[in-house]
């Protein structure tokens, strides 16, 4: 039996890790060598940053956040995460992003010294009680301390985000207009496991506040899918919807891959997957949201690190090298931080680009900048 089981497994692995391999068609293969042989691919010729160098806090640059968070957690100070949000636009991506952020560092300080950790938080809400500011991030860390310190339908679970829950409607009272207290309110509403009319509700919030937000709708798009509260169509019906409607220049297009993504099965049987209709037309979507959009909006960086993901799978060698050398640096997104080490998740899947762009061509001299 014991044997049984071992071919299976290996029949799987191949079925995953093949067509990494080798080229299925036109006869191109990736061959394995040595590290430092002379036909090695080198991700640092192309400027690549080695994997212990990836900050997997953000999903691309952000060098006032960075230099703040770098001030709080060495200080344990509260002042300029308080004076960085009060000066960011309440109804923008960026706000949404530094406020994942100051929670998410907040929460694996805890997580890293139980009990001291994240005091820094502590202080800035007790000294600061009326500050929008803090609790958009108090909400947003209890959330995010619910996913990571217990498992979804527990009491300790439900606890916690009922905490968050009140926190949310604090902090909208405190900062009327600012979205982001809503979208914290959709994660929310998830864990508890709203009825579609309460989740509609709260989404009715949102969109009042900003109707085009990205980071808004990626939230809801998570409630609509088959693991949570909807199903594949329904989720789907959501992420077409919103693209269809997104004005030129909206990232908004790129959502159905996130839905696409959701729903890809754990282990993927049917060798041309990444390459069905369903697929190549989300990827698609995608692309020409990222060639839209502009260069400085804060939600492109998530779209080319998913897209990464589905053009690495999808053998497109040359279209994932030119959103890795927009990202490479920076892996606090998704895919890779469901993974326990963001930072080798997204190396492998680098790597792979790039020996699959030598394999069939590409040089660091043929890659446009």
């Amino acid at each position: 039996m014991e044997i049984l089981w071992f071919l299976i497994a290996l029949v799987l692995l191949v079925s995953i890790l093949g067509p990494y391999l080798r080229r299925r068609r036109g006869g191109v293969g990736i061959r394995q060598v040595a590290p430092g042989a002379p036909d090695a691919a080198d991700p640092e010729a192309y400027g690549f940053v080695r994997q212990e160098e990836q900050d997997v806090r953000l999903p691309g640059a952000d060098d006032d956040l960075l230099h703040v968070l770098d001030v709080v957690q060495a200080t344990q100070e509260w002042r300029a995460a308080s004076r960085l949000l009060a000066e960011t636009d309440k109804d923008g991506e960026v706000r949404w992003q530094r406020v994942q952020a100051f929670a998410g560092a907040a929460s694996l300080e805890l997580q890293e010294k139980p009990g001291v950790g994240g005091s820094w938080l502590r202080a800035w809400r007790a000294d600061a009680p009326k500050d929008p500011g803090a609790a958009a991030v108090h909400a947003e860390f209890l959330v995010q301390q619910a996913w990571r310190s217990s498992s979804a339908g527990t009491d300790d679970f439900r606890i916690i985000l009922e905490e968050a829950l009140k926190v949310t409607e604090e902090a909208a009272l405190l900062a009327p207009g600012d979205p982001v207290p809503y979208i914290t309110q959709l994660a929310v509403a998830r864990g508890l496991g709203y009825s579609h009319e309460q989740f509609d509700q709260v989404w009715a919030k949102v969109i009042d506040r900003a109707p085009q937000h990205m980071g808004a709708h990626l939230a809801a798009l998570h409630y609509w899918c088959e693991k949570w509260h909807g199903s594949r169509e329904e989720a789907d019906h959501f992420a077409t919807t919103a693209a269809a409607r997104a004005p030129r220049g909206s990232l908004l297009a790129a959502l159905p891959l996130f839905a696409v993504y959701e729903h890809v099965p754990d282990v993927v049987l049917v060798q041309d997957f990444f390459r069905t209709a369903v697929v190549s037309k989300a990827t698609e979507g995608a692309l020409y949201a990222v060639h839209s959009a502009r260069p400085d909006d804060p939600m492109l960086a998530h779209v080319r690190h998913l897209l990464v993901w589905f053009l690495v799978r999808g053998e497109r060698w040359a279209e994932a090298m030119h959103q890795l050398v927009h990202i490479d640096g920076h892996v606090g997104a998704v895919p890779w931080t469901l993974s326990g080490d963001p930072a080798a998740e997204y190396t492998v899947f680098r790597n792979l680009a790039v020996a699959g762009y030598e394999a069939n061509g590409g040089s660091p001299v043929t890659l446009p900048r």
